[in-house]
């Protein structure tokens, strides 16, 4: 690589007919930005910045007539620049790590958010209005507060279930109201309407979504996504996203929502854990036509770098306020379908989801549990201010779920054989219950579990619908 450069440097320094080459070597910067080449990290910074801050594209030709973008780097500031990169890529140790033989630069994740400079300069004059709430965030400052440092006219916020600052409760109503930090008015699409108006957008140019998801079907953000396409499509405004990963993007697993059980929690014909981006399933709703009438929302996505769907990533705020801690969101896409059964499921303590119990399993476990009203995330779970006896999945290895790629089904199957009261176990005997039809998306899985299914039989009965949304997925897919 060192030669490489130093050829192409020293070349281009001294005016020679390497054109083409350098082109082709900045597009092995790019490779290794998005981690697929050798050349340091550091390099493409001072690449790009230099194309984006000196220098304007111009179109030329290339031998053999094919079309290529170059650089006029034939002047003093880029020769300077291009002899720092050459300087650069002598010296600058890259962070790498050996794979199987192959050495592989790993750069840190980079929000849509977080690059600025893809999207400021669409936004600057325009009256943007955002769908945001406390996972909008650049660093440890609000996109909000750091959009209007930078000059951009908020205009309005709408807020999605929990609200636009993260304090509601799961399913609480919520009502309009001004932020009293910016003065900025806040439209709830979780109460009165799920969706703007025509004389909310009246004074909107572009619409701005950027929200945390975790990648399963009943967390309610795609919802909200898709109904501000919708508005969007139907008013002539663009919608720009700024994309996040999904920490569960390895998992694509559970049955196809069964369109008969659509829902508050359910509204697209895709798997309990559907392995997608918010920009991915946006792209996927659009080519799909599930927006209404099928209109077609038009599209402009910042994506996120250095991403594909197998790598980690530890949410750096809740997304909300049961999903808590990082095992919480983990065990989500396994946890969430007890929301369908009666036993609770974590909510009224500080770990959501990452316990399981009922008063019916006294002498069976001996771990227990006593779920209270808390503000903000249960105020009245089910067997509140009772113990609960059950599993306790705080310190689980989640990476066991990473390896087989699958929802866990032996802890409902589990407590399902455990319990003494069998005929109340999928009753639905809680106003803070959904049947299991609705929460799982298919009318099967409850007399599987009665039955005592095998997994094997109960995964087999969800094809081939699964394999079937998998292969529909890759066209959709815009990281690896």
């Amino acid at each position: 690589m060192e030669v490489l450069a130093a050829r192409l440097a020293i070349d281009a320094l001294f005016d020679n007919e390497y054109d083409i080459l350098f082109f082709l070597w900045s597009k092995a910067t790019c490779r290794a930005q998005r981690g697929k080449g050798d050349i340091p990290p550091f390099c493409c910074d001072i690449y790009h910045s230099s194309r984006r801050c000196l220098f304007s594209i111009v179109r030329c030709r290339a031998p053999a007539n094919s079309s290529v973008y170059l650089l006029p780097y034939k002047t003093w500031p880029m020769k300077f620049t291009l002899l720092l990169v050459f300087i650069t890529a002598l010296c600058y140790p890259a962070s790498t790590q050996q794979v199987a033989d192959k050495q592989v630069i790993t750069l840190p994740i980079k929000t849509g958010a977080e690059q600025t400079e893809l999207y400021l300069p669409y936004l600057k004059g325009k009256r943007v209005a955002m769908m945001a709430n406390p996972t909008t965030i650049i660093g440890n400052k609000h996109l909000v507060d750091s959009l209007r440092t930078l000059g951009v006219q908020i205009v309005k916020v709408f807020g999605p279930e929990h609200g636009f600052r993260g304090n509601k409760s799961a399913g609480e109503s919520l009502d309009d109201e001004i932020d009293p930090a910016t003065g900025i008015p806040l439209i709830s699409l979780y109460g009165k309407k799920n969706k703007p108006s025509k004389e909310d957008l009246a004074d909107v140019d572009v619409l701005l979504y950027d929200l945390q998801d975790v990648g399963v079907r009943f967390y309610t953000n795609i919802n909200a996504l898709s109904r501000l396409m919708e508005a969007c499509a139907e008013n002539g405004k663009e919608l720009l996203i700024l994309d996040r990963p999904n920490p569960n993007g390895y998992l694509v697993d559970g049955p196809v929502l069964d369109m008969k059980y659509k829902s508050g929690i359910g509204m697209f014909p895709i798997p309990m854990s559907h392995g997608l981006t918010v920009a991915e399933f946006a792209q996927m709703a659009n080519g799909e036509g599930w927006l209404k009438d099928k209109v077609k929302c038009p599209l402009r996505i910042v994506k996120v770098a250095n991403y594909n769907h197998d790598m980690p990533y530890t949410l750096p705020v809740k997304p909300s306020p049961n999903l808590n801690t990082q095992q919480s969101i983990m065990l989500y896409p396994s946890t969430c379908m007890f929301e369908g059964v009666y036993i609770n499921h974590g909510r009224g303590t500080y770990s959501p989801f990452a316990v399981l119990g009922s008063p019916d399993y006294k002498g069976i476990y001996a771990f227990s549990f006593t779920p209270t009203g808390i503000k903000g995330m249960a105020e009245n779970p089910i067997f509140k201010d009772t113990v609960c006896y059950g599993l306790d999945l705080r310190n689980y290895d989640v990476s066991l779920l990473r390896k087989s790629k699958q929802i866990n089904l032996q802890w409902i199957m589990e407590l399902y054989k455990a319990n003494p009261h069998k005929e109340k176990f999928f009753e639905h005997l809680s106003n803070q219950m959904n049947s299991i039809e609705v929460q799982v998306g298919n009318g099967e899985f409850r007399q599987q579990i009665i039955n005592g299914v095998s997994e094997k039989d109960i995964r087999a009965s969800w094809e081939p619908g699964l394999s079937q949304y998998k292969a529909m997925r890759k066209k959709y897919l815009l990281y690896n």
